[in-house]
């Protein structure tokens, strides 16, 4: 058994009376364990003398740093995705209202606005311009992707006398927070950086749900729909929905089973064929439900299916992920090359609702998710903690250290109850 490192970088001894009042505080000894595992918890006991746990998020009654010196930046990177505001409102309001720092700045169009070459001047967030931003979807700092120099970030934020930075975004987004985080240290400086893990595809590993998530999902239902109705309205009408997971399915997998008229579901993690006769053949598995049923509704996730493109020809993306095929554009002519070939004429209707999805503002728990994880994220930079995200595991907010939350994507596991129940709805054997 591997012993996971959960320690979360303090930039010192908190000494400051925390000025919030009838909190729920936290004691630094509380901890989540990471195992639900009853036997693995005892073989962790036994193997380590300690249990595997993560440090539990919350305020203190003691805090690093002293909130009426203290600037904090917010800044948001990479894609868009549902809840960007909710985060950047409360964290402005936990910062003001609750702690009575006096600066919070809005850093425009991500690690960019960190590097004065840019010339991206600052915004100052108070109440009133963050006031009903939770209302509109996308981000009011804008956004980009790809980092900038360490150091240079570093020197800005000196130069601005910021001692807290939030930053919110996915994978890339961390490594970047991580890399400012370690030219910190080098300078013996004593700066939070505090990350939001953003990423719509959920799959930060040591992480169980992100934000943004819960809405994407709830917006694949007009989409999908839509393309059941299509494809029931023309003979053989197949519904084409590409959606996003680049390296993993969870978007396509919880839509398949929000929307249980879905036929086939496509996801990285596991492959599948195009008319070879292989394991998982779609071609041949579709044609004879369209003789018999005459339509069917595809859901394929965007990282699916990529060893069907020329892997000398991958580019790189400003964050350092490999661009895709375009799976969804593949499979609709491959499908209508399967009519002719099989002697039926298949009218395919696609759909990529992508960036309308990624667009919209959070919905209901999603906001209430968003609220706090924001809020637990202006405690751990108060406290001092530093070079972690705020992570969610077994009901409870946590402290992740950013080195954890990057080493690996969360997938999908192909034996887990999640994706049996996905293909217990999907496939034409299982459809009525």
């Amino acid at each position: 058994m591997e012993k996971i490192d959960f320690s979360i970088r303090c930039l010192g001894e908190p000494r400051v009376k925390s000025p919030l009042k009838e909190a729920d505080f936290v004691e630094d000894s509380e901890k989540v364990i990471y195992s639900n595992d009853p036997a693995e918890i005892l073989e962790q006991q036994k193997e380590f003398n300690e249990l595997c746990a993560f440090e539990k998020a919350g305020p203190r009654r003691m805090i690093y740093h002293d909130p009426s010196w203290s600037k904090a930046a917010i800044l948001t990177a990479g894609g868009l995705c549902p809840g960007l505001n909710d985060v950047i409102k409360s964290l402005t309001m936990t910062l003001k209202k609750r702690y009575r720092v006096p600066v919070v700045y809005g850093i425009r169009y991500g690690y960019a606005g960190l590097n004065p070459d840019y010339r991206y001047e600052p915004l100052v967030l108070d109440d009133e311009n963050v006031d009903d931003i939770h209302c509109d979807g996308g981000t009011i700092l804008g956004s980009s992707r790809g980092n900038q120099d360490e150091k240079v970030i570093v020197d800005t934020l000196m130069r601005m006398d910021i001692n807290m930075l939030f930053c919110i975004g996915g994978d890339g987004t961390l490594r970047g927070a991580h890399a400012i985080a370690e030219e910190i240290k080098k300078r013996k400086l004593s700066i939070s950086v505090i990350g939001i893990p953003k990423t719509i595809d959920n799959d930060i590993s040591f992480i169980d749900k992100s934000f943004g998530f819960e809405t994407a999902i709830y917006s694949t239902h007009t989409v999908i729909s839509s393309a059941h109705n299509e494809a029931k309205g023309a003979a053989n009408g197949v519904g084409l929905v590409h959606l996003m997971g680049r390296d993993s399915g969870f978007i396509a997998a919880f839509a398949s089973l929000a929307n249980s008229v879905v036929n086939y579901c496509l996801i990285p993690e596991e492959s599948f064929s195009l008319d070879d006769g292989g394991p998982n053949d779609l071609i041949r598995s579709l044609v004879p439900r369209l003789k018999e049923r005459k339509h069917a509704v595809i859901v394929v996730a965007e990282g699916a299916g990529q060893e069907f493109f020329d892997v000398t020809q991958k580019m790189i993306d400003k964050s350092g992920n490999v661009l895709n095929g375009n799976i969804g554009l593949l499979l609709k002519e491959k499908i209508k090359e399967a009519g002719d070939k099989y002697g039926i004429e298949i009218n395919v209707k696609y759909f990529d609702p992508s960036y309308m999805i990624r667009s919209v503002p959070a919905h209901g728990t999603d906001s209430v998710f968003c609220l706090m994880l924001a809020q637990h994220a202006a405690h751990a930079a108060m406290l001092g903690r530093t070079d972690m995200v705020i992570g969610h595991w077994n009901s409870a907010f946590t402290h992740v250290p950013i080195v954890l939350s990057t080493s690996k994507r969360k997938k999908i596991e192909l034996k887990s109850q999640l994706w049996r129940s996905v293909l217990a709805l999907t496939w034409p054997e299982y459809q009525s």
